[in-house]
């Protein structure tokens, strides 16, 4: 008797941070919550405004592209609970202004020595990881258009 292969169960990496259901992660966007009261968008899903805490915010799906407004490069490997490529392979972090002004910290894929600010980029949504219970966890980075 044969059995199929069952997929791991995936969770976003953080609660709140990207839109669901993660089966497809090519329809995977951002979350973001905008308050009723005063307009603010903010990056993954909150229940107070850190505008004007207006407790009325309403889900938005955030868009799937940006631009690289300022960045920086990791060069050393970060300490404690580092999840990312072994051998450490040194990476872009930037900060992505996206259409409506919402600004969000991202890793930036790519070459680092390549990044410019103004470049163009686009939502990437990936597995990141594995789990301590086996589950995918899927992250998010920004890299540029092609």
């Amino acid at each position: 008797m044969a059995t199929e292969h069952q997929a791991p169960k995936r969770v976003a990496i953080r609660d709140g941070l990207l839109t669901e259901p993660l089966d497809d992660l090519a329809k995977v966007r951002l979350q973001g919550s905008r308050c009723r009261h005063c307009n603010e968008v903010t990056l993954g899903r909150n229940a107070i405004c850190p505008n004007c805490g207006g407790i009325d915010m309403d889900p938005v799906a955030l868009a799937d592209h940006g631009e690289l407004w300022t960045y920086t490069v990791v060069r050393h490997k970060p300490p404690g609970d580092y999840r990312g490529p072994e051998p450490f392979k040194p990476f872009g972090l930037g900060l992505v202004e996206l259409p409506d002004g919402l600004r969000v910290v991202s890793p930036i894929e790519g070459d680092v020595d390549s990044l410019k600010v103004g470049t163009p980029l686009r939502l990437k949504i990936s597995v990141h990881h594995t789990g301590a219970a086996g589950e995918d966890v899927v992250a998010f980075a920004f890299a540029p258009r092609l």
